[in-house]
């Protein structure tokens, strides 16, 4: 028998997601009875204590005596329960500064850590994570930025939402102006902010169309990384070579940011890749994008818009070309940026949904099978107080070394 249970979000701002559904935690456990579950009380997450109880969960303040504790956004320092294993975002992989001192402390407290990022397949494409929703959200956002702005129409927002379903409904009010949209991308996150645009019945065009044509009605195109990077020697290249060497490409997205209107960024940005557009390009006369919806969010690279994130109460800022620097949004020739770093806390309940559907499909049976795909030993990132060897990379990010 294995215990595992379902720990109380701690990290502010308040996250109300959560692992699994009281539904789908019966599920589980119907699928595995060698798994028990108990539920840390929690009043904010959006399955209420009472919820789970119904589903015939024990609810408790003390899971001390549970070998397994999933979470979703980061564990504070002092709510690390030594020698335990823990599922959750630790948000260290790429050596992010302000998480050092999480990672240290899960090593002091001989915690093995194990990352939903990091749950992999061995080429290392992501099995689990909450893109959809964060590209279905972002998307939204998008939209509601352009009635904000022009005064179209007036959108809700997303978190006043009960769910995808509302959102989506709510989609339906509005008309979209004829506007080109440029996505980036081609995973979850690029996936659900498609989902936006396809249901707003938005022409999708092709690259060469896009470039090219005018249009009396809104088109997107949905463009991949040697769509916006050429090789510097001119070379055809394929994408696997992109990702294995980005230093040898240049940035080619200019040639869309002369035509379009909006740009929503869904793509994963590896270092060392080229900038998409930098502040020189932004105020140059032939850049015409006045909305960036950057769902992917890497502060300051790769996209010089985004200078901060933003939050799901307050979501949109300016961002003058000229300067560099913040404005309202409503300023001249301000470009408006969304930079919301956590857009599926919007949809909680669905996304909740969601993540438990593939949690319960690509983690759980590992701890069953004996792991024999090596997922759990992919995601595994700390052990007997030591980084396995996997993550040994990030030891001098833990001796306060940066090399980002």
């Amino acid at each position: 028998m294995i215990k595992f249970a379902l720990i109380k979000e701690r990290k502010t701002p308040p996250d109300r997601r959560v692992v699994f559904s009281p539904n789908k935690l019966r599920e589980v456990v119907q699928k595995f009875p060698e798994a028990s579950f108990k539920i840390e009380s929690s009043d904010i997450r959006i399955f209420s204590d009472q919820e789970y109880r119904d589903a015939g969960f024990e609810v408790s303040e003390d899971i001390s005596e549970c070998d397994v504790l999933l979470g979703v956004k980061e564990v504070p320092l002092p709510f690390l329960i030594p020698d335990k294993k823990y599922f959750f975002f630790s948000h260290t992989i790429k050596k992010q500064p302000y998480n050092r001192d999480l990672l240290r402390e899960v090593l002091n407290k001989n915690v093995e850590l194990y990352d939903h990022e990091v749950v992999v397949k061995e080429n290392g494409h992501r099995l689990i994570g909450f893109g959809r929703y964060a590209g279905l959200v972002g998307a939204y956002n998008c939209f509601r930025a352009l009635g904000v702005r022009d005064s179209l129409y007036d959108l809700p927002k997303a978190e006043s939402l009960p769910d995808l379903a509302a959102l989506l409904s709510a989609l339906d009010t509005i008309k979209i102006p004829n506007l080109k949209f440029v996505l980036t991308g081609s995973g979850k996150v690029a996936h659900g902010a498609k989902e936006i645009l396809d249901h707003l019945k938005i022409k999708k065009v092709n690259v060469e169309r896009y470039l090219t044509d005018q249009f009396d009605e809104p088109v997107y195109c949905r463009i991949d990384v040697l769509d916006y990077n050429i090789h510097k020697s001119g070379k055809n290249t394929t994408n696997r070579h992109f990702y294995k060497h980005p230093e040898e490409y240049s940035s080619n997205f200019m040639r869309f940011a002369k035509v379009s209107d909006v740009f929503i960024a869904g793509h994963f940005y590896g270092d060392g890749a080229p900038m998409f557009f930098t502040q020189e390009q932004a105020n140059s006369s032939d850049f015409i994008i006045k909305l960036v919806a950057d769902v992917s969010c890497d502060i300051n690279i790769p996209i010089a818009s985004t200078i901060r994130p933003s939050t799901i109460a307050e979501p949109f800022y300016g961002y003058n070309p000229e300067t560099g620097t913040e404005v309202d949004f409503r300023e001249k020739n301000a470009i408006m940026v969304m930079a919301v770093d956590n857009l599926p806390c919007a949809l909680p309940r669905d996304a909740s949904v969601g993540f438990g559907d593939m949690f319960l499909e690509q983690v759980i049976p590992a701890f069953f099978n004996s792991d024999k795909d090596g997922i759990l030993q992919r995601a595994r990132m700390t052990k007997n107080e030591e980084l396995t060897d996997r993550f040994k990379y990030l030891q001098d990010y833990l001796e306060g070394v940066d090399h980002i």
